[in-house]
């Protein structure tokens, strides 16, 4: 059997956005369809705020495979030139149970982290949205200004980070790609505004507002991935129409939801559905001009082995990568 190693710049040729997005579509759908086994991801915490070592592993059953994706989460990268989620995703057949592909985790999940907001922001934002805030600056705001370009006629965007050193670096690569944008000092000045917001932060506190945020905006909370951690408050979790990616996930994970529920901000009953639900009519979708629509993106195993699997199979054709005889 062999094994086929890709390394980032592999991966990035052959896994472009506007693919992704429907191949991560494609998998949402099957989650919420239970075509999908996976178990909660988990952490181990290593002392003296070194970072964590993530697990992630499941399966899914079209196209049929499994895997693991192990990753070392350093948000004291961000700003350094270094990725925060570094590590290898192991891709599995099913039919004997052999590793195929071992596989950079960063640039999968870069891609496939952006590529889900996108998914959802074309199902639940405003159909000609063009004003975009992006919260951060380290890759997933790069990554997520790519996507939200692939669904919506993105025509300004506007940035805030935690310097404005940092806001106006990534001001000046979006506007080097044709788009204009700005860098803001602050959270509020910077979303003034827009009809998508997307929080791509390591803050592990809120840092927008239920205040800041117009009617008819479409959110994307992506930086907090445990249920410590949460990047916007409570009031904005309760006035928004709340939409996960894995039910399950959300419950036990997603760090403003449960905030908002142990604050009474709202009830269990919150979580409007999942992303694959709405997409194929199961759970509501934008109801109103003015609803303020909301996807919670925590990041599931099946999005990695759709993607891996697709880049398997490209490069397979192709030629590339390094392929090694196993065992």
């Amino acid at each position: 059997m062999t094994i086929r190693i890709l390394r980032r710049d592999e991966i990035r040729a052959l896994l472009p956005m506007d693919r992704c997005i429907e191949l991560v579509g494609q998998a949402m759908v099957a989650v919420s369809q239970g075509k999908a086994v996976l178990p909660l991801r988990s952490a181990m915490a290593m002392p003296r705020e070194i970072g964590m070592l993530g697990m992630m592993a499941g399966y899914l059953g079209e196209p049929e495979s499994f895997g693991i994706k192990l990753v070392s989460l350093f948000p004291r990268n961000a700003g350094t030139g270094h990725s925060s989620h570094l590590g290898a995703l192991l891709l599995f057949e099913t039919q004997h149970g052999y590793p195929v592909g071992l596989l950079d985790a960063a640039e999968i999940t870069a891609i496939r982290t952006a590529a889900a907001s996108a998914f959802a922001t074309g199902l639940l934002a405003p159909a000609g949205a063009s004003r975009l805030a992006i919260l951060g600056t380290g890759e997933q705001a790069g990554r997520h200004i790519e996507a939200m370009r692939a669904v919506r006629p993105i025509a300004e965007v506007r940035i805030w980070g935690r310097t404005v050193k940092e806001a106006e670096r990534l001001a000046e690569e979006t506007r080097v790609s044709g788009i204009p944008a700005t860098a803001f000092g602050d959270v509020a000045t910077a979303v003034a505004g827009a009809q998508i917001v997307c929080t791509t932060t390591h803050a592990p506190d809120p840092i927008l507002f239920g205040d800041m945020v117009a009617p008819g905006t479409h959110l994307n909370i992506v930086g907090s991935s445990v249920a410590s951690t949460a990047e916007i408050d409570s009031s904005l979790v309760a006035r928004s129409h709340f939409i996960v990616d894995y039910r399950e996930s959300a419950l036990n994970q997603a760090g403003e939801y449960l905030r908002a529920l142990n604050e009474g901000a709202i009830g269990p009953d919150h979580i409007a559905g999942e992303i694959g639900q709405v997409a194929v009519g199961d759970a509501p979708g934008r109801t109103s001009a003015d609803q303020v629509t909301l996807y919670k993106s925590l990041g599931v195993a099946a999005q990695d082995l759709v993607a891996a699997d697709f880049v398997l199979k490209q490069a397979a054709q192709r030629g590339i990568g390094q392929a090694v005889e196993f065992p």
